[in-house]
């Protein structure tokens, strides 16, 4: 399992991962789950995985030998002219990984499966992010929907529900996604530190902040403390049920 999120606001777009993978509790590992690309002053694209390994390794695999040597029926995702042809083309190609696997493979039907959140900016246009669908189709977020999760989302989505807000600061954002997944983390062991994060400010066309959250990190740490403690004054002041 897994867990990664990914804000629009009006500054820009920021990205988080885990990077825990696990076939069994005695089988665990970790793998980046999030790859950025950029061609600067032209392009700047993010994706982030959740599913099936192999099949998400395959999609990154095939994008990054395309840009190497693009050509007619399967260019790179940085000579595209918009966000759409670039979430298009991804669609297209997790649908094609997922096919392959399932004619040379097990034929469970969800055995292949996977998701990607796709983000970035091409010159000319605004920011925009993507959900994929492992049938290669995809949604755009918007005022009504402003983030994405894909994998393991229950636990860290009531604290996003309550407190996003477009016009956030990228740090403010960041601290939002710390405590979106320090409960996550709490909760289900299938994810884990550490965390990859992601900045992008609107019409940069180039990667922002990079950050690899590790179990020792200092800020993560004490948002995590703040927020534990912080829920426990609150449930503390609110009144005792009458029974």
């Amino acid at each position: 399992m897994t867990y990664c999120v990914a804000l629009r606001i009006d500054r820009g777009l920021v990205f988080m991962s885990d990077t825990r993978t696990n076939a069994g509790l005695d089988n665990i590992s970790t793998y980046r789950k999030m790859f950025s690309w950029e061609d600067p002053g032209e392009s700047f694209v993010t994706i982030m995985t959740a599913g099936n390994l192999a099949t998400t390794q395959s999609v990154v695999s095939l994008i990054e030998e395309r840009m190497k040597a693009p050509g007619d029926r399967n260019p790179s995702i940085l000579g595209l002219p918009s966000m759409f042809q670039v979430a298009r083309l991804i669609g297209t190609t997790l649908k094609e990984v997922i096919a392959e696997h399932k004619r040379t493979g097990m034929e469970a039907s969800n055995t292949f499966n996977a998701s990607v959140i796709v983000g970035g900016q091409t010159k000319g246009s605004e920011p925009r992010l993507f959900l994929v669908y492992p049938e290669g189709n995809f949604v755009e977020a918007g005022p009504d929907t402003p983030f994405f999760q894909i994998g393991e989302m229950k636990y860290g989505r009531p604290i996003l529900v309550r407190a996003f807000d477009p016009a956030m600061s990228f740090e403010a954002a960041a601290k939002l996604l710390f405590v979106s997944f320090d409960s996550t983390i709490k909760a289900n062991l299938s994810v884990g530190l550490p965390l990859d994060l992601q900045i992008y400010e609107t019409g940069s066309l180039r990667k922002g902040v990079e950050r690899r959250v590790e179990a020792d990190d200092t800020d993560f740490q004490t948002i995590s403390q703040g927020w534990g403690d912080a829920l426990k004054m609150a449930f503390d002041s609110l009144p005792d049920v009458i029974l």
